[in-house]
């Protein structure tokens, strides 16, 4: 039994856990494997088209009916900037020079799109049980549609003002994202990064803000976290640094290898690859041009420049220009299949919490 029900309630899953929808490691495979465990499968769908999502929700979904999360990108795309998009690859000249690139070759747009009307008439056809929001919500005529649905409403929140606002607009569960947790950080409410609170002082302060279930993410990567996160007041916990080492995650060796040896003060938070600040496994082009850069262009579009330095590094066995993707907790990770690590996680927490709860109060 778990201290608190009302996720798993709200989500029709067995354990309040929830695996964190990240946009290339994960895919139909990881979220299946995690559902298949207990917790609630989430399809990142931000650079998926709509035929790939269908596609994927049909794997998800199987014959079991399972519950599933979609999540999508809320960003405002910025106009086209020209002289900025010249200064990154003004900034990035010397490394082109080394590899023996074209700089003036024009890159690839980098495809992150804002949820819009295609994805909304989507989710209204596919009746996802959830659908997650990060970097805010979508216009409010969307996000109705998205109600009328059926679909439960969840989004990220970096501060308790940010998940003040969620909550003051119809959301069913917020997402207290810590700074320890990696990949793109949610905030929308402020562009200052240095001020964002760890997940040990976000989430009961997010807990006391609104009257809607917490869900913790952020640095929980084994059952002293989850037992944590409960403790602070949180309903569920989102994890993902802790499934990038699961064979059904769509990550590259070179990137296992660098979460295998990752360790505590081996990850910041950088702009570099997007745009955006997201936190990652320093490596070089994070020591050299950031972690953060006032050089780079607006989300997503700082990426297009890098991805033929990426390229180009990684034919060489190096992740000099690779964005390694990781929380604070990537030593903790296990290797094992994902269903059989959110089993794990939930016997192992559900035992913990149990301890704990029958220990006698010391004196002091």
């Amino acid at each position: 039994m778990w201290p608190d029900n009302r996720i798993t309630s709200l989500f029709n899953i067995e354990h309040p856990i929830m695996l964190a929808p990240m946009a290339g490691p994960g895919g139909a495979e990881l979220a299946s494997s995690v559902a298949q465990g207990g917790g609630l499968a989430s399809l990142p769908c931000a650079m998926l088209s709509v035929e790939r999502i269908r596609k994927d929700v049909s794997i998800i979904r199987g014959n079991r009916g399972t519950p599933i999360n979609l999540n999508f990108f809320c960003h405002m795309p910025e106009p086209a900037d020209a002289e900025r998009d010249a200064q990154w690859k003004s900034r990035l000249s010397e490394y082109y020079v080394e590899f023996g690139l074209d700089s003036d070759k024009p890159v690839d747009a980098v495809n992150r799109a804002p949820f819009d009307e295609k994805m909304c008439s989507l989710v209204e056809e596919l009746g996802p049980e959830v659908v997650s929001f990060h970097f805010g919500l979508p216009d409010e005529s969307l996000l109705q549609r998205v109600r009328n649905a059926g679909c439960k409403i969840i989004a990220s929140a970096t501060m308790a003002m940010e998940a003040k606002y969620l909550a003051d607009r119809g959301c069913d569960a917020i997402i207290a994202q810590g700074a320890e947790a990696g990949g793109h950080r949610g905030m929308f409410l402020t562009d200052n990064v240095a001020s964002q609170a760890g997940t040990m002082a976000l989430v009961p302060q997010v807990v006391d803000a609104v009257p809607v279930p917490v869900i913790a993410a952020g640095g929980i990567s084994d059952a002293r976290g989850i037992a944590a996160a409960f403790a602070l007041g949180a309903s569920a916990v989102q994890i993902g640094t802790a499934y990038l080492l699961c064979p059904e995650a769509n990550v590259p060796e070179m990137h296992r290898d660098a979460l295998r040896n990752a360790k505590d003060d081996e990850t910041a938070l950088t702009n570099v690859f997007s745009g955006r600040p997201a936190r990652g496994i320093i490596n070089r082009v994070m020591r050299e041009v950031g972690p953060i850069s006032s050089d780079t262009p607006a989300f997503p579009t700082a990426g297009g420049a890098l991805a033929p330095l990426k390229a180009a590094a990684e034919a060489l066995g190096k992740s000099d220009f690779t964005s390694l993707w990781s929380g604070q907790a990537a030593g903790l990770a296990r290797e094992m299949p994902a269903q059989q690590l959110t089993e794990t996680l939930a016997n192992e927490a559900q035992a913990l919490l149990k301890r704990l709860g029958g220990k006698k109060k010391r004196k002091w």
